[in-house]
Order: C-alpha cells, then structure tokens, then sequence
C-alpha cells in the first residue's frame, strides 16, 4: 500500500521516567530506520531526510532527553550511559528484531555505543562525525588532570544553573543565531530548523527547547582504548560520514575508522558538521545505496 505524503505522528515513551518523544512518519510494515540527532538539536532536523526515505522505510525520529519535545532530565542527567539506555528502551518499546540507524554527532556515538553492546540488534549504521574526540583531541584531554576535569565540570554545572536561558524577541531574531551556527544552510533550512526548535514564552519570547544542561557533559569518559574495544564489538557494516569543511577530523586519515570491523569512510566537498543539510541530495544517494 502507498504511503501517503502527510507530516510525522507525534508519540511517546517512557525512560528512566522520563516522558520522551518521537515521530513516526508511517508504513509500518517497512523496516525500522532510526534517524537519530545531536546534542542542542531536535528531530525535526531530519524531516528531509525522513521525506525522502519513509517509502522505504519504517521511519522513526527520538528526541533526544532535553531536547525537542522529550522531558529535561529533573537532575540534568546527560551523560553518555542515561542516552544509550533511552536509545535501548526506545526500541525495545518499538519491538523489532532489527533495525537501521542512521546518526547524526553525538547521536552517532551513542548508536555506536548501542551497536556494540546489542551487535545483533543493528542491522547497519550510518554515523556522520559521531564518533566523539579525534585522537589528538583525546590526548589533549586526557592530560588534562582528573581532579581538574572533576572541579571544571562542577563549577560548569553551578555557574549553569544560575543561567537564565536565552530568549529572543521574535522568530527572525533566533533565525539569525541559527544561521550564525551553521553558514551552510539555505534560508528556508534553517527557518525550518528553528520553527520547530524553539518554543515560546509565557512573555511572548522565544527561546530553544532544549535543556542549557545538556551542554555540560560529564567529566567521567571511556580510555581510548575501551572506546576502540567497543568499535571492534561492532559487528554490522558502518558508514563513517565526514564533512571537508567541518571542525572534526576524517576517521579514516586519523585511524579511528580502522578500529571497526566493516567500515567505510565518505567525505564530502562543501560540507560542514552537518552534512545531512549541507550535501542533502549527495547524502541521500549515499545512504540509499548503503542501507
């Protein structure tokens, strides 16, 4: 049967009782594809890409805890371990045997992270620059001492909680900030991306949905050497997606991508951090063929 060409349903599920929300974009009977977002971000970053693929597939969007439309975790829990819970109680509340993930920055990690520990639970995995520090950044980290990491990270957090967040007058205001993070997007992108990732005040102001606690992540981190381990335990082919003109480095010219057992590096010209926006038609090409 057709799909028809209508908007995502919005639903819910419960998480470390949290209330947390997804869209659903239909043809049920299709596998599942989990289109997965970053940190600060909001599922209805990938309704492009949903758009295109839902005839094919069963497609479905988490909103990551403190973002878009799920619950702020009360105790600002946002460390690695609490969304890689939530990304297994979502599809073990979705009940298929398998499923595709296609992953965006931190949301990559944390599907790698499921993939490794549920390897016969993922079928494939796309991952655009989600697999967290280069190895350099890393180095750099790690020299940083414990007790000093341990101290920043709770001055971050007390120095946060006092933040009032960021309000703008009007839509045309936040657009302009959203336009200034990414220089890549059209205008009509990044209008839609900040419709959709704000919400308004009770004072008639705007501000985005997602929770200033989820930007100070949890001093408490894997070695290198457990994250390789846990690459390794990756057993489905992975689709390692990297822009030429973003801040990360290429997993495959800095030798993280050797780490998996069935991975393949693409990199794409004129292409930032996001490059599922910035290189639209190229990425869904990739994709189609990959999955």
């Amino acid at each position: 049967m057709p799909v028809e060409d209508y908007g995502p349903t919005s639903h819910h599920f419960v998480s470390q009782r949290l209330r947390l929300h997804y869209l659903d974009w239909g043809n049920a009977d299709a596998p599942t594809l989990i289109l997965l977002h970053g940190n600060l971000d909001h599922a209805r970053s990938w309704d492009d890409v949903a758009r295109a693929l839902r005839h094919d597939w069963h497609v479905v969007c988490p909103d990551l805890r403190g973002h878009g439309d799920s619950a702020w975790s009360p105790d600002g829990a946002y460390s690695m371990p609490y969304f890689t819970y939530d990304l297994a109680q979502f599809i073990r509340q979705l009940g298929d045997e398998q499923v595709t993930i296609v992953a965006h920055s931190m949301g990559g990690a944390i599907a790698v992270r499921y993939s490794a520990i549920y390897p016969e639970k993922v079928r494939k995995l796309v991952s655009i620059e989600g697999l967290g520090p280069s190895p350099t950044l890393f180095a750099t980290q790690a020299a940083v001492p414990a007790t000093q990491r341990w101290r920043e990270w709770l001055e971050n957090r007390h120095a946060g909680a006092a933040l009032t967040p960021r309000r703008y007058p009007d839509i045309d205001t936040a657009l302009k900030r959203m336009r200034e993070a990414n220089a890549h997007l059209t205008e009509a992108q990044a209008r839609h991306l900040t419709i959709h990732g704000v919400i308004r005040n009770e004072d008639g102001s705007y501000g985005w949905k997602f929770d200033p606690m989820a930007r100070n992540h949890t001093p408490v981190e894997i070695r290198e050497e457990e994250q390789h381990a846990l690459w390794n335990a990756v057993e489905c082919p992975v689709l390692l997606v990297y822009g030429k003109d973003s801040w990360a480095s290429n997993p495959e010219m800095d030798g993280r991508a050797s780490h998996f057992r069935h991975a393949r590096t693409i990199a794409f010209d004129k292409a930032g951090h996001w490059v599922h926006h910035d290189r639209l038609d190229g990425f869904l090409e990739e994709v189609r063929s990959f999955i």
